[in-house]
């Protein structure tokens, strides 16, 4: 542990976990986020008994607690201080034991019945999504195109905003030491998690938000991602400005949405607010907060297709060195334009 923790704070969080339910807890949630319902369910104790231990571990700091719609999720406690004893602690477990194993598996019944009603979800609205892919570039080029230009890293923490169906917390997984989802579909989260549940990315999580509000301290991410998601807003000078804040100084933002078009049926079918992103707006907002733009790339349809297609663009920024804080202007320099 980096931070060291003084003789209170010690016997606080060995007190929190020296009790075999709460131990149970800790170990249930070393292998992903449950709510209170799921930990009645699992452990077979009352609400009220379940939800007093996880007061006392939370007070601890060992666990914490996140909302999301009418749901109270709760999972591990990250950074160092309690959170560096508690994963001390349930990396001393004996996962073998027959009451921790049991646990497990009932653990694992849950998130695969949370896991079926989330594909379900899905699978009603993926024509949704089907049928705005068919409007652009091959998802798989845009996906190259955002790798090549957010970079390898690694990235400490990554924050992806709108992350819908997570896809873009899998893309950049093998890059980042944590990374963190925000959407306020409770339905799509669910689907999110479950979907990084399947493919082991314990370090990447999602989280219920407003992203004019994000839960995260100032400078905490060093990368930040906006996929597909301004054209949706009413306000996406004040979710870019959000962006900002949490970047850390040289931190990189990464914005993928549609050049301008005139699909006029995407705002009554699709619920678009905008038909797409005007690149001089880009770079003013990006000005005005003390990012610099690094480069726009342009993915434009196959001249030989109809008129339909849309043109998907990806900026890249970059917060300047010792920008703690977002200036009302700054320069937009060093642009170069990626045909």
């Amino acid at each position: 542990m980096d931070e060291k923790l003084s003789a209170t704070q010690l016997l606080a969080g060995l007190k929190a976990a020296g009790e075999s339910t709460r131990l149970r807890l800790l170990a249930l949630f070393a292998a992903g986020e449950l709510n209170v319902k799921d930990l009645t369910r699992i452990l077979g104790q009352s609400q009220p008994r379940i939800s007093r231990h996880l007061k006392l571990l939370t007070e601890a700091g060992l666990i914490e607690r996140f909302r999301e719609g009418s749901w109270v999720y709760f999972r591990l406690g990250e950074g160092d201080g309690p959170a560096a004893l508690v994963r001390s602690i349930v990396g001393a477990l004996d996962w073998s034991d027959p009451v921790l194993a049991r646990d497990r598996s009932r653990a694992e019944d849950v998130k695969r019945e949370r896991a079926d009603a989330a594909q379900g979800y899905f699978k009603r609205h993926a024509g949704e999504w089907d049928a705005i892919r068919t409007l652009h570039v091959a998802e798989l080029q845009v996906e190259d195109a955002m790798a090549e230009a957010l970079g390898d890293g690694p990235f400490d923490v990554l924050a992806d905003l709108g992350t819908g169906t997570g896809r873009i917390l899998e893309l950049f997984g093998d890059r980042v030491a944590r990374g963190i989802g925000f959407d306020i579909n409770p339905d799509m989260l669910a689907y999110a998690r479950a979907r990084l549940e399947a493919g082991g990315l314990a370090h990447c999580q999602v989280r219920y938000g407003d992203l004019l509000s994000l839960s995260l301290p100032d400078g905490e991410a060093d990368a930040v991602v906006l996929h597909q998601v301004l054209h949706f807003l009413d306000d996406p000078a004040g979710v870019l400005r959000e962006a900002a804040r949490i970047l850390k100084p040289g931190g990189r933002l990464l914005v993928v949405d549609f050049a301008p078009h005139d699909l006029e049926y995407l705002r009554d079918e699709f619920a678009h607010r905008r038909l797409g992103i005007e690149p001089r707006h880009m770079q003013r907002w990006f000005g005005r907060l003390g990012l610099s733009l690094e480069s726009q790339h342009n993915l434009e349809p196959a001249k030989d297709v109809d008129s339909g297609k849309l043109t998907v663009l990806l900026w890249l920024a970059r917060k300047a060195e010792g920008n703690q804080t977002a200036p009302a202007k700054a320069g937009a320099a060093n642009l170069e334009v990626v045909q």
